[in-house]
């Protein structure tokens, strides 16, 4: 988490007890390198205390369009080349305002000891005269040419999202300036039963612990509100429901968790999957057969624990989220919401797209050893990758003995067998794009890209940022629109532009000391 007010500081909510990742390379009994968190978040900021004419050159290039905001694009080099952690690079100012919105390059001063990397920032409008830091995308060395492997640290790509800066006080100003209509009709609480049973104590006692936990994690930024994503997923498990007959009171409900890794868990009736494994699933089916899984776990009444119906007990510094909340169940339940989830399935729309899901639960076990910090959970559990969903449906009984027989040979296909054409999963991004000021997801919509060649089939990759920019016409917070393609260029016989006092600095932060990455 992030203290933006107090420059480049981040409080870490992970269970180790520091921010620090090693990263050896190939001369790793030698010597060893540290990526900084910091330097990732650093990379919000042009400079950190001295972008001006004393300091910087710039050079005008030409005008372009980042979407619809049209840029005066300018080439930036600092006027001393000792002077390290100084931009090198490119930027791109609107032309109304005069805020930069994108800067692409390095910080220089690299040596043996430190390095700046290469990296590609972005901010979005989210009010007017209000452009705010969003999406970061870092790169050094190649990832695919083998001449790097002798460099300090293994070549890398890497996001960088940020989100929260209107944490909470959006739902505030809801609460106080909802309308609410009461009925014209009476109240006859006498003509209805309103005691609760004691079986209906226990459900609405755990219902209140499912919301205790949804508010507090929504509270620190950790849990979308609901939304549209939450809406789609609620969709996929109604269908599972209504072709099992299955009639679940309280009602399922869904949400999103906003971390990258793979993980799904449930809280109660809440059924939570995060963001970053619903940007890599293929499609519908595999998106069913994680939710049935889920949705066994409700149907076994595997509870929450009821502790957190307390309201103390979901009070805590933010700081200690993850060391507080642990909704990772043990390995018999998990065994059972398998084979529940499998029967389920059998009864589902899903069930002849089994041999997708398959194949991407295939795909998170043969990279595994690629990806350990990917499919390592925050709160959940991790991905059932051993889960052979396509083979269980088709050994189900009752069905032809032949068919049976083809099917369970399609079922569990080896790594050397499926096409490398097929998608098994997505570069992560895939689905879901957010909106940095109010938290809010979406889903992705971007135009067609035709064939997809083998080299560019990348399951859960990194890819480059590329955003379709918009302005916001009022006051009130707009979500950013993404697209999948870059900005037009505009016209090359545009007039030269005036010399704009260019604006870096977010509002209302102090200038803090230089530091490293």
């Amino acid at each position: 988490r992030a203290e933006l007010s107090r420059g480049v500081d981040l409080m870490p909510l992970d269970k180790e007890a520091g921010l620090k990742r090693k990263v050896l390379g190939s001369w790793s009994e030698f010597f060893s390198s540290e990526f900084l968190p910091r330097g990732f978040l650093q990379m919000i900021f042009l400079d950190m205390s001295d972008f001006d004419r004393l300091h910087y050159r710039v050079e005008y290039v030409r005008r372009e369009f980042l979407g619809e905001v049209r840029c005066l694009v300018f080439d930036v080099d600092p006027v001393s080349k000792k002077d390290k952690g100084r931009f090198v690079g490119r930027i791109w100012v609107e032309d109304q305002d005069f805020h930069i919105v994108r800067f692409n390059g390095a910080y220089g001063g690299s040596s043996l000891t430190s390095n700046y990397f290469n990296f590609d920032s972005w901010r979005t409008n989210v009010g007017r005269n209000l452009w705010l830091p969003a999406f970061i995308y870092s790169e050094e060395g190649s990832i695919h040419d083998k001449r790097t492997i002798n460099i300090g640290y293994k070549a890398f790509r890497a996001q960088t999202r940020l989100w929260g800066y209107d944490l909470g006080h959006a739902r505030q100003e809801q609460e106080l300036s909802k309308v609410l209509v009461e009925s014209s009709a009476g109240v006859r609480d006498a003509d209805t039963g309103n005691d609760y049973s004691p079986l209906q104590a226990e459900r609405s006692w755990d219902h209140q612990a499912e919301d205790n936990v949804a508010d507090r994690l929504e509270r620190i930024g950790l849990l979308a509100p609901y939304g549209e994503v939450d809406k789609v997923l609620e969709t996929v498990v109604n269908n599972l429901e209504v072709t099992n007959n299955l009639d679940i009171q309280p009602d399922v409900r869904c949400r999103v968790l906003m971390t990258s890794t793979l993980e799904s868990f449930t809280v109660g009736h809440t059924i939570v999957l995060s963001r970053g494994l619903i940007d890599v699933l293929p499609d519908e089916a595999s998106l069913g057969a994680i939710l049935a899984h889920e949705l066994g776990h409700v149907v076994l009444g595997h509870r929450i624990d009821s502790q957190f119906a307390f309201f103390s007990r979901v009070r805590f510094d933010d700081k200690d989220t993850f060391k507080h909340f642990d909704f990772a169940r043990t390995p018999d339940e998990e065994a059972a919401a398998r084979q529940k989830g499998i029967e389920l399935l059998k009864n589902s729309p899903y069930k002849d797209k089994a041999l997708s899901a398959q194949v991407f639960l295939q795909a998170v076990r043969s990279r595994a050893r690629e990806i350990p910090n990917l499919i390592s959970p925050h709160l959940g559990d991790r991905i059932s990758a051993n889960w052979p969903v396509a083979t269980a449906l088709a050994a189900q009984p009752g069905a032809d003995k032949d068919k049976d027989s083809a099917k369970d040979k399609a079922g569990a296909p080896s790594e050397e067998k499926v096409d490398k054409s097929v998608i098994a999963a997505l570069p992560l991004g895939g689905r879901i794009k957010i909106d940095p000021w109010n938290d809010q997801l979406r889903m992705l919509k971007s135009k067609p890209v035709g064939m997809v060649a083998e080299a560019e089939n990348t399951p859960f990759q990194i890819t480059p940022f590329m955003f379709y920019l918009t302005r916001v016409a009022d006051n009130s917070p707009a979500p950013i629109t993404a697209a999948a393609a870059p900005g037009v260029e505009a016209a090359a016989q545009m007039d030269a532009p005036p010399k704009p006092e260019i604006t870096q600095d977010l509002p209302g932060r102090p200038a803090p000391e230089p530091r490293k990455p």
